[in-house]
């Protein structure tokens, strides 16, 4: 063997020797590049029609394609459903999946599929992304890493992590007027002498659960109180959550509805140092009518979501923030004799954007008949792998679950290295 490519086997099977024999905890603090260090996901629950949106099949029987016509979009030759004009105008921002399937037909059990990456089990429940990331990368700027905006399904929790990395659930409609998180506001007449007095107060009350044992219940306890002081005592963090001091040019861009005001108010958190945003959006169990039912609930997300990706892209946020447009499953291929569409899980389409993501591109193809996949079906465990391999995160790694037992971080998934950038 020649020195060099000695020295260089004598070097490789050093490091992977350390690697083998170095402690778990060392080996999984191995830095990995991260491409992204935010995540805002609108979910939209109930199952939103692929057919009628993102992919539409202008050219199959009326009863597949369905009551809406297509729009031109910026992706190079594809269409989009006319009730997306506005996506269609920022779509060279994208990636489509219109591949990605499962097979839980059912709302819960396809909400848990995508939300965590993991097929519901009766022994274990899994985390939602935003737990995940809140737990792996901690928070900044003293905001909560894990938000909701304004609230939270069961499916967006912790699952077997600690409940101190729960979504923070801002409450209330933030397209109301006057909206305000509850509690963020200063408390008139209180004092910094008075608060501190409280919090010692509240401590030595707390002394005494302390006392009963250190479990999950009491540190979590005890972290949401630090991460409340912390978002209390910080003008810079509390001033994130005021929907208040944004132009009333950007709310009408975003739309002053829910969806809208949501989408501005993650943005607004993840520019301030939140870590992962969620922002449901129920409406689309469209099992009747959809030609009367779905222009509404699809041109609000259409409007928020356009409005999003270009603010996000405007002020530089879009190359460091992944947005991603979820659903729990598609709608049956036909249309049922009530002009509405039913469940179906085999084929829908999801969208992704910014953060190493790939611009201007489709991922995917189902069939004509938009029943199944046709090429490069995609999964939910390969959407985990990929968002958290964006920000940073081993997908081999595993977490521990109470009782010491070993759960992995993704099972099964890949990292779709054909969306990236």
């Amino acid at each position: 063997m020649p020195d060099a490519s000695r020295r260089r086997f004598l070097f490789q099977s050093a490091v992977a020797g350390a690697g083998l024999l170095a402690p778990a905890s060392w080996r999984l603090a191995l830095p990995r590049r991260a491409r992204a260090d935010a995540v805002i996901q609108i979910h939209l629950d109930g199952g939103l029609t692929h057919l009628d949106t993102f992919d539409p099949k202008p050219d199959a029987p009326v009863e597949v394609r369905g009551p809406f016509g297509t729009v031109r979009s910026k992706l190079d030759g594809e269409r989009l459903g006319e009730l997306l004009v506005r996506t269609a105008a920022i779509a060279d921002k994208l990636t489509i999946v219109r591949s990605f399937t499962h097979t839980e037909a059912d709302h819960d059990r396809g909400a848990h599929s995508v939300l965590t990456g993991f097929q519901p089990s009766p022994a274990i429940v899994y985390p939602a992304f935003g737990a995940v990331v809140a737990h792996e990368l901690g928070g900044r700027n003293d905001l909560p890493p894990y938000v909701c905006v304004p609230s939270a399904s069961r499916f967006l929790g912790s699952g077997y992590l600690p409940t101190s990395v729960a979504p923070f659930a801002v409450g209330g409609n933030p397209a109301v007027a006057d909206y305000k998180v509850r509690d963020l506001a200063d408390e008139g007449g209180v004092d910094a002498a008075r608060q501190q007095r409280r919090r010692a107060l509240r401590a030595q009350l707390d002394e005494g659960f302390a006392a009963l044992g250190d479990g999950d219940p009491v540190r979590a306890i005890e972290q949401y109180y630090r991460m409340a002081y912390a978002l209390a005592d910080s003008p810079t963090a509390r001033a994130a959550f005021d929907l208040g001091s944004e132009p009333d040019s950007v709310k009408e861009r975003y739309g002053k509805r829910p969806l809208g005001m949501g989408c501005l108010l993650a943005r607004r958190l993840v520019q301030a140092g939140a870590r992962y945003v969620v922002v449901p959006r129920g409406g689309f169990d469209h099992h009747e009518q959809i030609a009367t039912g779905l222009p509404g609930p699809v041109g609000e997300v259409d409007q928020a979501f356009a409005a999003l990706l270009a603010d996000l892209d405007d002020r530089g946020l879009l190359e460091r923030t992944v947005v991603l447009l979820t659903t729990e499953f598609g709608r049956t291929p036909r249309l049922n004799g009530n002009g509405g569409r039913d469940h179906w899980p085999r084929v829908f389409s999801i969208a992704l954007a910014g953060g190493g993501i790939r611009r201007g591109f489709v991922l995917g193809r189902s069939n004509a008949g938009g029943a199944d996949p046709e090429v490069d079906p995609v999964r939910p465990p390969d959407l985990a792998a990929t968002v958290f391999s964006l920000l940073g995160l081993d997908p081999e790694k595993k977490l521990m679950a109470p009782g010491d037992r070993p759960i992995d971080l993704v099972r099964d998934g890949r990292v779709l290295q054909e969306i990236l950038a």
